[in-house]
């Protein structure tokens, strides 16, 4: 049996907001859950391209939305799931951070972190 805290973890920097990775690959469960932060006022264009990820909102608000344009309210309650590897933009409200419980499958390392830029989608 696995138990952990967060208060036991050293939080990851992705780039605009942190990641408390709960479970990763060593923990040998095939899948990753973290305490995601994404700060207010942010922008991330975001994709993963090896692993599938649902974030469930937990507080705050924001939206995700697609690369063609397409958007969602995020708000606490709301899942949202990349079953297609898909490229998207995760903006933070301008008011408030947007709290997420990310799963990722198959598990991350736990030291992965976004590179951010206005060229594309960052990718891990």
């Amino acid at each position: 049996m696995i138990v952990r805290s967060i208060s036991e973890l050293a939080p990851v920097e992705w780039g605009n907001g942190t990641s408390h990775r709960l479970l990763t690959e060593a923990d040998g469960m095939g899948f990753t859950v973290c305490e995601t932060l994404v700060r207010k006022g942010t922008q991330s264009a975001l994709q993963y391209r090896r692993h599938l990820e649902a974030c469930y909102c937990t507080a705050g608000s924001g939206e995700v939305v697609t690369a063609s344009g397409e958007r969602f309210k995020i708000t606490e309650g709301t899942i949202y799931a990349l079953d297609e590897h898909d490229p998207h933009y995760l903006i933070a409200s301008d008011y408030e951070d947007l709290r997420l419980v990310s799963v990722f499958s198959p598990a991350l390392r736990g030291d992965e972190k976004h590179t951010l830029s206005p060229d594309g989608f960052s990718q891990y």
